[in-house]
């Protein structure tokens, strides 16, 4: 891929500069398209579940990929595809996990807790490097959106989910970015979307009673583009362009994202020390991915 970069360069293609631009557009889009998908998926997840709600979403995203792409599984090994498995497994987990947290604790601090996964992706690409510092801001960032004087005041089981999503989000960056490498266009993220909807299938029953509602079915059909089809297939190209490191800190801006669809859209209003805190993550996202393209 490398080599394929320097020949578009030499044959006055897009430069690492503009493909960098483009890929950190790209995560911005998904970031704002995921985050309103979930404060407008609110009202399904109130009337059928989270996991049914989530179930639902994943079973129109594979089918809508799937027809589009119609990826060849022929053409490619088992051990790739084994990888799109474990990329799909990571994507249910991590989209159960994560509406299930948000039934419970607002938006913008969920996100902020499962930043965490993000940024340990970052750190391994950061490590032995002054820009650590930036990971240390916008940890700080986060405790502010996640803590007040009185000290935490989230839901405990939300809190647990919200971290098990946190675990999903930074697996998901590291298998996104190797399925994007090893299949053609969007072969690797249709099969995984498959794969997703199967694993979650189980849950989305259970909550619905083994039953189909017709509502159900309806809403997740438009809230599939929302989340998880358009914005993972955003995610994927950035990662074509962006190393993990800083894809993953540049993940740290999705905590303001969140707070402000949660403020547009469910009117989850914010303090201060949470402006304050997404000041500060913001401020990390953008000096780390700046410095990042100095080095």
């Amino acid at each position: 891929m490398q080599n394929n970069a320097n020949c578009a360069v030499a044959e006055g293609g897009p430069s690492p500069a503009s493909q960098t631009g483009l890929a950190a557009l790209m995560a911005l889009t998904a970031m704002i398209v995921v985050q309103a998908g979930a404060a407008f998926a609110q009202p399904t997840m109130a009337a059928y579940g989270p996991f049914a709600t989530t179930w639902g979403r994943l079973a129109w995203a594979a089918i809508m990929l799937f027809i589009i792409v119609r990826p060849d599984i022929r053409r490619y090994r088992p051990r790739e595809l084994l990888l799109t498995l474990a990329l799909g497994a990571t994507m249910a987990a991590m989209t159960l996990t994560f509406f299930v947290a948000i039934m419970r604790v607002p938006l913008g601090l969920v996100v902020a807790i499962e930043l965490l996964g993000p940024l340990t992706v970052a750190a391994f690409g950061f490590a032995r490097s002054w820009r650590i510092l930036w990971l240390v801001l916008a940890f700080a960032g986060v405790l502010l959106l996640a803590l007040n004087l009185e000290g935490w005041t989230i839901d405990v089981l939300g809190f647990g989910f919200a971290l098990l999503a946190g675990v999903g989000w930074g697996t998901y960056i590291v298998l996104n970015k190797k399925v994007g490498r090893i299949f053609r266009g969007l072969d690797g993220l249709a099969i995984s979307f498959v794969a997703a909807a199967v694993i979650a299938t189980p849950f989305g029953l259970y909550e619905t009673g083994f039953t189909l509602p017709s509502g159900l079915v309806f809403e997740t059909m438009g809230l599939a583009i929302l989340t998880p089809l358009l914005p993972y297939a955003l995610e994927m190209m950035s990662l074509r362009r962006l190393s993990q490191a800083s894809f993953g800190i540049l993940m740290s801006i999705e905590p303001a994202v969140a707070a402000l669809a949660g403020y547009i859209i469910l009117s989850e209003a914010l303090s201060l020390q949470q402006l304050a805190g997404i000041a500060l993550v913001v401020c990390a996202g953008a000096g780390a991915v700046a410095s990042s393209r100095e080095h």
